[in-house]
């Protein structure tokens, strides 16, 4: 008889893990509080405009390639890509932009433009972090983290050094780089990461590697086309969804969860996975004594940050707007301050906004434009509806200026998303958006176990365990959370 395996939320990570135990032999139901799959990738549309809600960046190609081919298929079964370029536009003033460019040889040429000498440095940056990128994505990210001992790989131990992982990634591009214009371009990527770039281990350039290298892509028809890709996938894998429906509580019996209790049913089941908040699951669901991880130990981490986040439909079409652009404020170091180190609403924020419409007239009406525009905040925020007008009203006059356009009075849709709406939607943790902060202390076996040590047959997977936040690692973190199902099975 086959096991059965209840996987809380339908997110990339509750997607990755029920395909690959199905494809196993497993019998595989997905458990979602929403309507749709996706979790924080979900679409949202309205008046004609069709809004990723969360992830808007597509990097690390290689990641989603060798997951659909783990199945004997590719991504081109289930969505098409286009890569961008330029990959992003940076204003660091209003007529101060840089394209970064998707050929390598232009991408050299512009550094050298800013900095002399800086292109060839920026070939011998990028080959440092293409070797952490090969032993990271390709062996670190895959390990459950359950010891030290999972990474007494050769080469890893051969290549630890090469990995810088005990230098600062401030330290380490000052080493090869000075122009603030370049050290903001290199520093942008890891602000998602959950901490200033003096606090980020200097073994995640291989971000830069991810961007710069492999690339910006684009789905054709948006972001929400993957997460469709991924449950085509595991329905043809025989995973089983049922959607509109919340887990309460669970049944446990001698430190097993038997059943998973919903607001509909109980499901029996012999191993659960949570793919929904960790946090939530945890100290929500779960009998205080069957919890690994104290209410105290959760509030010491260090989280990723939250997002305050515009949707906008705008009647007009807009010039001097790329797919995606980032506006930098001059102190690009105290934004990152107040969001990690001293949490606060920002004084002076940066900016991005994504235009989905210029690469893809389907996300939007005809002759007019389908915005997203994001500012990274800190997790735990009092979010009022001031604050969301104030940063409202602070960010379009950015743009406009920055960019030199206007269209305040052209938006004819608005709705505006940030951290309550992360809390209530997705029970996230202190309304976080991205995860658990990849700090040194927070990495591999020092981020909250995979394991619930009191009930041998419940995993976690997703954005609050190993390997980390973002989309390619939640995949991954799927997989690997269904590999130790499949271990446990002599599989």
């Amino acid at each position: 008889m086959r096991k059965k395996v209840t996987i809380i939320g339908a997110g990339f990570s509750g997607l990755s893990s029920a395909s690959v135990l199905a494809k196993n032999g497993f019998d595989v139901e997905v458990i979602e509080k929403h309507s749709m799959s996706g979790g924080r990738a979900r679409k949202y549309s309205e008046q004609g405009f069709t809004f990723d809600m969360g992830p808007s960046w597509y990097w690390m190609p290689d990641v989603f390639e060798q997951y659909f081919n783990y199945f004997g298929k590719t991504v081109s079964d289930y969505y098409t890509l286009e890569r961008l370029d330029p990959s992003y536009t940076i204003y660091f003033a209003p007529g101060d932009k840089v394209d970064l460019p998707a050929n390598e040889q232009s991408l050299y040429s512009l550094f050298e433009s800013i900095e002399p000498g800086s292109g060839a440095r920026l070939k011998k940056f990028l080959e440092e972090a293409a070797f952490k990128y090969e032993i990271g994505i390709k062996k670190l990210v895959f390990k459950p983290s359950k010891s030290f001992l999972e990474f007494a790989d050769w080469d890893i131990i051969k290549g630890s050094l090469k990995m810088h992982i005990l230098q600062s990634f401030h330290a380490y591009i000052r080493k090869y780089f000075s122009h603030p214009k370049l050290l903001k371009i290199l520093e942008f990527p890891i602000l998602f990461l959950g901490a200033t770039a003096k606090k980020t281990p200097a073994l995640y350039s291989l971000m830069n590697y991810g961007d710069m290298m492999l690339g910006t892509w684009y789905p054709k028809g948006g972001m929400y086309k993957v997460v469709e890709g991924f449950e085509v996938l595991a329905r043809s894998q025989g995973v089983k969804f049922s959607f509109n429906e919340e887990v309460k509580s669970f049944e446990i019996v001698n430190n097993k969860i038997t059943g998973v209790v919903t607001d509909k049913r109980s499901i029996a089941s012999d191993y659960v996975i949570a793919s929904a908040d960790y946090h939530h699951i945890e100290q929500n669901i779960l009998p205080k004594e069957y919890r690994t991880y104290s209410e105290k130990y959760w509030n010491s981490r260090t989280m990723s940050p939250s997002s305050l986040i515009y949707f906008l439909g705008i009647g007009k079409k807009l010039d001097n707007v790329l797919h995606h652009t980032l506006i930098f404020n001059k102190d690009f170091e105290k934004h990152s301050e107040q969001i990690y180190e001293h949490p606060q609403w920002p004084d002076n924020p940066s900016v991005y906004l994504s235009c989905t419409s210029k690469s893809d007239l389907t996300t939007a009406p005809d002759g007019m434009e389908n915005l997203f525009i994001l500012i990274p905040v800190a997790p735990g925020l009092n979010d009022t509806d001031e604050i969301r007008q104030f940063y409202f009203d602070f960010s379009i006059k950015r743009i406009e200026d920055t960019l030199n356009i206007k269209f305040k009075e052209d938006i004819v849709y608005q709705k505006f998303y940030s951290n309550r709406d992360f809390a209530h939607d997705y029970y996230a943790f202190k309304g976080n958006a991205y995860g658990l902060a990849n700090t040194l202390m927070q990495t591999a076996i020092l981020k909250p176990s995979m394991f619930n040590k009191k009930l041998k047959n419940l995993l976690y997977t997703g954005q609050l365990t190993v390997p980390g936040p973002g989309v390619p690692p939640t995949i991954i973190s799927g997989q690997v959370a269904a590999k130790q199902i499949m271990q446990l099975n002599n599989l």
